[in-house]
């Protein structure tokens, strides 16, 4: 039977037109995912299997978040150094190892430790990862990629979840093993199909006649010092804290109500359920839009849907925060994250996506901390309160950063941009194949060739 027009249109529209080397990498982050059990369960198995306290099981948790900030940083500077490709195996290759060491670890000081170093090799990988969808797929097609990726992600922790807790009744160690297999398995398939993407680095600057890609010109202080990434850096950041925050008081407060744990599962499981059926037709309205407006709408629904939670008493008023927050964050993930691969230089994408990362590292150390003592000060409307205003601020900072503080902005639709403006040669560092969606006639600070008399602002 043939497939009808419409069909054809919208498939073509979803996935065509990516690299193979794309979907060989869309394949190992869904084989990587369906194997994600020991960090979704590790609290668990700290407090039943190992017998720790929930206060010291905390702590656990929080030093893999504080090797996940080291490694975010060291995988990103390897990736440019040495090269996407090898640091993403040995990053996947170490983590399947340390995995399994933590799986026979007994000693709560030493699992802390081996904890840490989980969280440094896994978070390692990222910004590779993210180096690599970069390199590989053009601008336009960015924000596509990288939420066909963030499907995959969710698609892989669905089914993981589902059934970890049917492989846990035999055994938490089956868990560690199937965790480092599946993880070793991803690593063979990078080590297969995907060649190296690291842009050579003997290229010049159009017109200036310097080397792009001399390594010193984009060290970890060319990141920090790029302002329009760290605003960025920091947005993502406080969307992250509202998110974390969401993910710890929501539990504790329909506690309180006498909601059960399984009911809180039903609810929680309405975010997946949506990202798996509405991912990719959300991303499809998006890229026909201004990106501006996506992002400013984004960050008010992930702040006010949690916000609703205030007046939640109800299974189903819950499930419809969770709706409501669950749409802000399919349309600001792949957004953001294609944000992020236009705003970096080509030979400085493994820093940026590094430094980028900290962003969601920082947020799962504080916003734990931050949900906890405001639950405990204020009450629970204090944390709603602030994920309202976090929200607020996010939008006006994204309207902020979209304009890129100057005069001669303009918005164009997401899915024409490189046709209008790809051949926009921005003389910035790394920059000439960014999707120029805003131009800026000024030079940008901190992102333009002195040499230069234009720049690329962020796209939209």
């Amino acid at each position: 039977m043939a497939v009808p027009a419409r069909v054809r249109v919208a498939l073509n529209e979803t996935v065509g037109g990516l690299p193979t080397t794309f979907w060989w990498l869309w394949t190992s982050t869904l084989v990587n995912r369906l194997g994600s059990f020991v960090v979704t369960f590790l609290t668990l198995y700290l407090t039943t299997t190992r017998g720790l306290s929930p206060a010291v099981a905390g702590l656990v948790v929080s030093s893999y978040g504080l090797g996940g900030v080291f490694g975010a940083i060291l995988g990103g500077v390897l990736a440019d150094r040495i090269g996407r490709r090898p640091t993403l195996v040995t990053a996947q290759t170490l983590t399947a190892v340390t995995t399994v060491a933590l799986g026979y670890t007994h000693a709560p000081v030493l699992i802390a430790v081996v904890a840490a170093l989980l969280g440094l090799t896994s978070n390692a990988a990222r910004p590779a990862i993210s180096a690599i969808m970069a390199d590989l797929v053009p601008s336009v097609d960015r924000v596509r990629a990288f939420s066909l990726n963030y499907w995959a992600v969710n698609i892989g922790f669905a089914i993981s979840a589902s059934v970890a807790g049917l492989i846990a009744a035999h055994g938490f160690l089956l868990l560690f093993y199937g965790d480092a297999i599946t993880t070793l398995l991803c690593a063979l398939v990078v080590f297969l199909r995907i060649p190296e993407t690291r842009p050579e680095q003997t290229t010049t600057a159009s017109g200036t006649g310097v080397s792009e890609s001399a390594e010193g010109s984009v060290g970890m202080g060319t990141v920090f010092r790029d302002r329009a990434f760290m605003g960025l850096v920091g947005l993502t950041f406080l969307l992250a804290m509202v998110i974390g925050q969401d993910g710890v008081a929501v539990p504790v407060v329909m506690g309180r109500q006498g909601f059960s744990a399984t009911e809180y599962g039903l609810v929680i499981a309405v975010n997946g359920l949506l990202i798996v059926l509405g991912q990719i037709p959300v991303t499809r309205l998006v890229q026909k839009g201004s990106r501006k407006a996506a992002l400013i709408s984004a960050a008010l629904l992930l702040g006010f849907g949690t916000a609703l939670c205030a007046f939640a008493g109800s299974l189903w008023f819950y499930a419809l925060t969770v709706v409501v927050w669950t749409c802000g964050e399919m349309i600001w993930t792949p957004a953001n994250q294609a944000m992020v691969a236009e705003l970096s230089p080509t030979h400085g994408r493994g820093r940026y996506q590094g430094v980028f990362s900290l962003a969601w590292q920082g947020s799962s150390f504080l916003a734990p901390l931050s949900a906890g003592f405001m639950l405990s000060a204020w009450g629970a409307n204090s944390v709603w309160a602030v994920c309202a205003v976090l929200g607020v601020l996010c939008a006006g900072g994204y309207v902020l950063l979209m304009r890129g503080r100057a005069n001669g902005l303009h918005v164009v639709r997401m899915d024409d941009g490189a046709a209008k403006h790809g051949a926009v040669d921005s003389g910035a560092r790394g920059r000439g194949a960014v999707d120029s969606g805003l131009v800026d006639d000024g030079a940008r600070d901190g992102g333009c060739d002195n040499n230069s008399g234009a720049s690329v602002g962020v796209a939209c």
